[in-house]
């Protein structure tokens, strides 16, 4: 429940319509199979509606998430403890080992729940930190780098991690340590066990643009001839804040008092180059908020994906970030909290009925 409060900066962003997305791959880098299950059987609007049946009203904002409209994440845990009546709960007890009964669900989240599954004959992926921010240098040797100047502005941008598949676009805030914001979030999730492998050292090439190589360069073309007594960071392409464009200017090497008319193609080609691929580099990492996911967990090749019952021991299940599930920034996470616990519970009573939990 303490974790619940933190989500969505202390809003909780409690699940997403999914009206955005493509395909469940793009925001469920890991568990994209059970997702498709886990959703056909309680979607975004049971757990909406669940919630609604309690009292709580909803506001959906930008990217299909939806918030308490009190936008107090207390309220959605008042609500949940209050579904609890009834419920023995017991705190602050260590478990070394699974106790005996018929069905037991293991939800413990991320890298807490590993210790009590030791011993069992369980395929387990090592739980490293997804979705955080990068601290970011401008050459491989480290330090600040120049651009965490700029601290405060937000552009629309493409990041990439070279030589790997892993790409992501989006809002790109940059902070006075470096990257953040949903673009550095989502990538940080798509590429979270590749960038622990490589102990949060790596190159990362930025777009900071979505206009092509042609149009940056008629740009140009259009500035020389039409306004060539005019400095060079007094025009910049459309999506370019004007700070973003002096920087950049200045990276390239054209100071920032110079005219259009004294540019010379050396200076023009650095610069279209800069706007299309600009390199970075990151040195570790940060997390968001005080909000913490990961990546790793029981295997679901370990699990059944329609009951979510453990292979190797009946009776046993699992739900929630235990599991080698995990998503991007949106709602997604929480959404597959309420799904697979709902798969998990629908399994447990069509097994053993209600007359024995």
């Amino acid at each position: 429940m303490a974790k619940l409060a933190l989500t969505g900066g202390g809003r909780c962003n409690i699940s997403n319509s999914f009206e955005n997305v493509r395909s469940l791959e793009e925001v469920y880098p890991r568990g994209a199979s059970l997702m498709k299950r886990a959703l056909a059987e309680y979607s975004s609007e049971d757990a909406l509606d669940w919630f609604r049946g309690r009292g709580v009203s909803f506001i959906k904002e930008d990217g299909g998430r939806f918030f308490p409209a009190s936008q107090d994440a207390g309220e959605i845990v008042r609500t949940l403890l209050g579904a609890l009546k009834g419920v023995e709960i017991i705190c602050n007890q260590k478990i070394d080992a699974l106790p005996d009964a018929d069905a037991i669900v293991v939800c413990t989240g991320g890298a807490a729940g590993m210790e009590i599954l030791k011993g069992l004959p369980l395929e387990i992926v090592p739980p490293v930190p997804s979705l955080f921010t990068f601290n970011i240098s401008d050459s491989a040797a480290g330090g600040k780098s120049g651009i965490c100047e700029l601290m405060g502005l937000s552009v629309s941008a493409a990041l990439s991690i070279p030589g790997s598949k892993f790409r992501s676009e989006g809002e790109l805030l940059i902070t006075d340590w470096g990257f953040s914001g949903p673009a550095t979030l989502r990538l940080s999730s798509y590429a979270a066990r590749h960038l622990a492998e490589l102990n949060y050292n790596s190159a990362l090439n930025v777009r900071w643009t979505a206009l092509t190589e042609e149009e940056i360069h008629a740009f140009v073309d259009s500035c020389r001839s039409s306004n060539p007594r005019k400095l060079v960071k007094s025009l910049h392409p459309e999506g370019i804040p004007a700070r973003l464009w002096e920087y950049l200017a200045e990276r390239s090497g054209i100071a920032a008092e110079r005219i259009w008319a004294e540019l010379g193609q050396k200076g023009i080609n650095h610069l279209v180059q800069l706007l299309i691929c600009d390199t970075y580099y990151i040195h570790g990492k940060n997390r968001f908020r005080e909000e913490f996911v990961t990546c790793g967990g029981v295997s679901l090749t370990s699990v059944n994906l329609n009951t979510l019952e453990c292979k190797q021991r009946e009776g046993l299940y699992f739900a929630g970030e235990v599991l080698d599930v995990d998503a991007v920034t949106g709602g997604f996470n929480l959404q597959a909290a309420w799904s697979t616990a709902h798969l998990a519970a629908k399994s447990i009573i069509n097994k053993y009925g209600t007359q024995n939990i």
